[in-house]
């Protein structure tokens, strides 16, 4: 899409410049990148759809001043000009990443090529942020046990000390243990292709073990697990990633809950999309907490986190797995009421309520 010039001038530089322009279309329009030729005025003769999708052109004119800087130095230079760039767009003023690189196409063209980086630029800033989250999050349960076995081996005339820090000890270990176990499950569920282990699934049969791996849990903190899922509802998936996040939802709301209380878990479907509903009566989650209750070592209630062992992972990893099978996963809650986490996954055609 764009401009391309129908002169009928005879003479031959005009042959040329038509020649230029028609050479010019049929580059910009194989490209899979954003691209866009010039002429002599920074005027579009051509952007490939790349360019139009990323809002690069209006009426014929580069609407970013810092692209049209680095058109005029190409210009002047017999390379490339080519920089990193930061660029907004549409209504909301996007902002983007690109590799922008301009070169001159004859005497009085311009090529200019724009590669969205975007998207690799978040990956960078997730991937060091989540390096330092690690670092901070294994420090504190290691720097515990060191300090711990310290005071253990400075108390050995002490039997009522040394049975006080060696529960500590026990605490700080399973801490470090739960810590390094959903980092793994965090791992694979990141990395995982569906297509080498998917497997036809019963979802009643995935929150039947997922409960069951809470048994001990609930009774622990008595919390009485109520679940109602009825057998029938079958996806092709991955069976442990769903059963963890599964389980992973269950924990958290035993977590959650005061002693004597009941979690219920359910199992609906309807027009191909079964549900998945975790529900406690515990203390809630703000407003506020709820747009970031799936970041990745993010706790709603720290202190309630370090008496569970809570490592901030779980539903990270719930998120993770909902969208592994084209789903996704919702929270209704009330502070003082109660939460609800709902596990939303497309399913077989066959339905059961």
């Amino acid at each position: 899409m764009g401009i391309v010039g129908n002169r009928r001038s005879g003479n031959a530089a005009s042959r040329q410049v038509d020649a230029f322009e028609i050479v010019a279309a049929q580059v910009v329009d194989v490209l899979a990148t954003a691209g866009v030729v010039l002429d002599e005025r920074n005027l579009v003769l051509r952007a490939s759809p790349g360019a139009i999708q990323f809002g690069l052109v209006q009426n014929r004119h580069l609407i970013h001043a810092s692209l049209l800087q680095l058109v005029e130095e190409a210009r002047t230079i017999s390379g490339a000009a080519e920089r990193e760039l930061q660029i907004e767009t549409g209504l909301q003023r996007e902002q983007l990443w690109v590799h922008a690189k301009a070169a001159k196409f004859g005497d009085r063209y311009v090529m200019l090529l724009v590669d969205d980086r975007t998207e690799a630029k978040r990956l960078e800033v997730t991937r060091r942020d989540f390096v330092a989250n690690v670092s901070h999050e294994l420090k504190t349960p290691i720097g515990a046990i060191s300090l711990l076995t310290e005071a253990i081996a400075g108390a050995q005339d002490d039997p009522e000390n040394i049975k006080k820090f060696t529960a500590s000890l026990q605490k700080e270990s399973q801490r470090l243990g739960n810590l390094v176990q959903e980092l793994m499950q965090l791992s694979r569920v990141q990395g995982a292709k569906l297509s080498d282990t998917a497997v036809e699934l019963d979802l009643a049969s995935v929150i039947a073990d997922a409960v069951d791996r809470n048994q001990v849990l609930a009774d622990k903190r008595n919390v009485k697990l109520v679940t109602s899922a009825k057998p029938g509802a079958t996806l092709q998936g991955d069976y442990e990633m769903l059963t963890t996040a599964v389980r992973n939802l269950v924990e958290n709301a035993i977590a959650y809950s005061d002693p004597g209380s009941q979690v219920g878990i359910g199992l609906k479907t309807l027009d191909g999309i079964a549900e998945i509903s975790v529900t406690d009566s515990g203390i809630g989650i703000s407003e506020d907490e709820q747009e970031r209750i799936f970041e990745r070592f993010y706790r709603a209630d720290p202190s309630r986190s370090r008496e569970t062992g809570g490592t901030g992972l779980g539903l990270s990893i719930v998120k993770h797995a909902a969208s592994n099978h084209k789903g996704d996963v919702r929270l209704f809650s009330k502070e003082g009421v109660g939460s609800t986490f709902t596990l939303r996954l497309p399913i077989d055609s066959k339905e059961t309520n």
